[in-house]
């Protein structure tokens, strides 16, 4: 039967409802429990070069202060939740699914992290804020930095918190390896979060994974103009130290900040001191 004659309350219909009910209800179970929002902000979905972003908006329309959030490979903007309530009080708050992850639709094909900074670059243009503090985690480090390199009126501040890949050990396999030792105890919050954004964000996660490692951030840290604060927490072995010193020395205008006794997931397991770091560091002359 072409799907156009079932009748609402067909055994397929009453179906796929349950299925998603139920998965409706998982998610909220979820949220609730890791203390992320079960209530979406305002949500928008916004497409540019045959690709999409979902971004919500949260916070002090009012403020001068506009603060963009980049989430890392696997994830999505529902792993911000911390962070957001510690920001939207000062500052209008806009957290991003990028293209085929979270909510925002799969592309045809898997873009290369230079599209997704211009896409992040054409979003920020029709949010008219002006320019914006750009905050990305991990992958999301790679992107803020194309977008503030390629596209710097965009861009007022650049934070970069656990900023990949390593340029010493670009391989996948090396990769995988640090991130399952770095979540090896890691709290529970964290790896339900995780958990659930990895499996939202499966299709073609392979070749998303391909197009981080393909992308060269060091080729791009000398030509930021932003003033830049790069974060790491002290325990991440998935970006190492030695990694993250170069990292702040190539940046012209950085200053470096490490949370002790956190990991690569910092801004899921806690985001208070990262968030106390960013408004000291924003409200500095």
């Amino acid at each position: 039967m072409d799907s156009a004659d079932r009748t609402p309350d067909s055994p397929t219909d009453a179906a796929a409802e349950a299925v998603s009910q139920m998965a409706d209800a998982v998610d909220r179970a979820i949220d609730e429990i890791t203390g992320v929002p079960t209530d979406d902000g305002r949500i928008e979905v916004f497409a540019h070069g045959g690709a999409s972003i979902v971004a919500e908006r949260r916070g002090q329309v009012s403020s001068a202060r506009t603060i963009v959030l980049v989430h890392g490979i696997g994830m999505g903007r529902k792993v911000f939740g911390d962070l957001v309530q510690r920001l939207e009080g000062e500052a209008l708050v806009v957290a991003l699914d990028l293209p085929g992850y979270g909510d925002a639709p799969e592309p045809t094909r898997t873009p290369t992290i230079e599209r997704m900074a211009d896409l992040v670059a054409a979003y920020l243009r029709h949010l008219g804020r002006g320019p914006v503090v750009l905050l990305g985690h991990s992958m999301g480090t790679q992107v803020v930095t194309e977008t503030a390199v390629r596209h710097p009126d965009t861009v007022d501040r650049l934070v970069l918190v656990a900023p990949t890949v390593d340029r010493h050990h670009r391989r996948a396999l090396r990769q995988l390896w640090r991130l399952a030792r770095d979540l090896w105890g890691e709290s529970p919050k964290v790896l339900l979060l995780g958990a659930r954004e990895y499996v939202r964000a499966g299709p073609n996660l392979r070749r998303k994974m391909r197009a981080m490692l393909t992308h060269r951030p060091e080729a791009a840290y000398a030509r930021v103009s932003a003033p830049t604060l790069v974060v790491r927490g002290e325990y991440d072995v998935v970006v190492p130290r030695e990694w993250f010193d170069e990292v702040v020395a190539a940046i012209p205008d950085s200053r470096a900040f490490v949370v002790d006794g956190h990991r690569h997931e910092t801004l899921i397991r806690t985001a208070e001191p990262t968030a106390r770091e960013l408004d000291r560091w924003l409200s500095a002359p």
